[in-house]
């Protein structure tokens, strides 16, 4: 398997894929080694967390320059994304006595009622190239503090981070049986379905996540689906400072290249902030400096994946043809590498391609509306059910509107936001379960009622 570097289209290196074979082995050492594991406390599990997140840390000007080297977001990005890694671990580090110990239900004479959090056994984590640290954390961090051992395939496109990733944690003291790496592309993530893992856990695309669903599910074993977004966003007519507003929600649909899940992918604007909203929105894009990115100052680095420009050529040339303007941006760029201009469209409908699917690169459309009731009905219009935003001075009326959205977070003047506090979860096209928060921690283990009288 080749790993290029979407920055400069070259071959970085080459690496030998994993098959049924390796992948079995790799399991029947985790099957055999997880029980010694999860009889460990959980403090010294958490301790060898800890020393992991440590490493991130003293390692973080390498580990970036890894990152960004296979999948092209820019240098302070992927520095950014290291840490943000490491305050979900912090978060989790903290809340893991709480919420995995023994719960007493009820204690009084001759009768205790205890909960107990006991680990799933071996789990299987396919993850995602866009974010490998932050998706990555969200999955084999808790699964590891509960007591499960890990087999991790990365993404093809972010395999060298992956690897990275398994070196740590092995350093930190996770036995060399407990985490394994899978190396490989589509066949490898297929050959892991046939194995008897004892949960699933997918970041991606819905339709491989409705593939792995469907394919694990006589398994009868956890599954769990953190999949894609057509996240909308709304701009009353209230919002006071439009130009913060603007600012704010173009990062917030552009940053990692609008590589995010989570990221603004439709925006609907009140007819009353719409010509302000819109002429700061395009100003601030077009100031953005786009190029390699190991260079200083640059925002919009390559895209990760070279078949993602067609994606965003189809889009465009569809909203085009149904009636949308081009403001800024439009196409790829010439030259080395996987480059697309920031783009901005708008005069949009929701017929179109780029507000219904997901585009997952620097491309945003932006629609005018009257009133609450047509933004309303706009952000309703979508398969995807991840995040929603409202910018409004009334926070009553923004809790309305977002809780009539089926969405797994609402947003109050904010937006592409995930707290390690908070259950990241999808309805609908978007996934199944959660990660995060307490329910985070939990989902990779089994509660065992014990009922005890003496």
């Amino acid at each position: 398997m080749q790993i290029i570097n979407p920055a400069t289209a070259e071959i970085i290196t080459s690496l030998a894929e994993d098959n049924s074979s390796t992948l079995q082995i790799k399991f029947d050492t985790l099957k055999k080694a997880q029980p010694q594991w999860a009889n460990k406390t959980l403090s010294e599990r958490i301790s060898v967390i800890a020393r992991f997140s440590d490493l991130l840390e003293t390692g973080i000007e390498e580990l970036a320059l890894v990152l960004t080297s296979e999948v092209g977001k820019p240098l302070q990005q992927s520095r950014n994304e290291i840490n943000g890694a490491r305050a979900r671990i912090k978060w989790m580090l903290a809340n893991a006595e709480k919420y995995l110990a023994d719960e007493i239900m009820t204690d009084e004479p001759g009768l205790k009622e205890i909960i107990k959090y006991e680990p799933l056994g071996v789990v299987c984590n396919i993850s995602a190239w866009n974010y490998p640290y932050l998706v990555g954390v969200n999955v084999f961090i808790p699964a590891l503090l509960s007591g499960n051992a890990v087999m991790y395939k990365p993404s093809e496109y972010s395999t060298l981070t992956g690897i990275e990733i398994e070196k740590m944690l092995k350093k930190a003291g996770v036995p060399d049986d407990i985490f394994h790496i899978a190396i490989g592309a589509k066949e490898t993530g297929a050959a892991l379905l046939e194995i008897d893992f004892n949960g699933y856990f997918f970041t991606g695309s819905y339709k491989t996540g409705k593939f792995i669903y469907e394919k694990v599910a006589s398994k009868m074993v956890p599954c769990q689906l953190e999949l894609g977004g057509k996240d909308p966003l709304y701009i009353a007519d209230d919002v006071a400072d439009v130009t913060s507003a603007a600012i704010g929600t173009a990062d917030g649909a552009f940053y990692n290249n609008g590589q995010s899940c989570c990221s603004v992918e439709r925006i609907y604007v009140h007819e009353k902030n719409y010509d302000n909203y819109l002429n700061v929105f395009v100003t601030e894009v077009k100031s953005w400096k786009t190029g390699q990115p190991t260079s200083d100052g640059v925002y919009i680095g390559a895209l990760t994946r070279k078949e993602q420009i067609l994606v965003l050529e189809n889009q465009i040339k569809d909203a085009l043809s149904k009636g949308a303007t081009l403001l800024t941006g439009g196409k790829a760029i010439a030259g080395k590498g996987y480059y697309f201009e920031p783009t901005v469209l708008t005069d949009v409908t929701n017929d179109m391609l780029v507000m219904q699917e997901e585009s997952f690169g620097p491309i945003i459309g932006i629609m005018k509306v009257k009133d609450d009731a047509e933004a309303l009905n706009m952000m309703k219009d979508t398969d995807y059910g991840l995040t929603a935003s409202v910018y409004t001075a009334d926070q009553v009326r923004a809790e309305k509107i977002l809780s009539q959205l089926d969405s797994g977070s609402g947003y109050w003047n904010c937006c592409d936001r995930v707290s390690a506090a908070l259950p990241w979860s999808g309805r609908k096209y978007s996934g199944i379960g959660a990660t995060l928060s307490h329910q985070g921690l939990r989902a990779f283990t089994k509660p065992k009622g014990y009922h005890l009288r003496g």
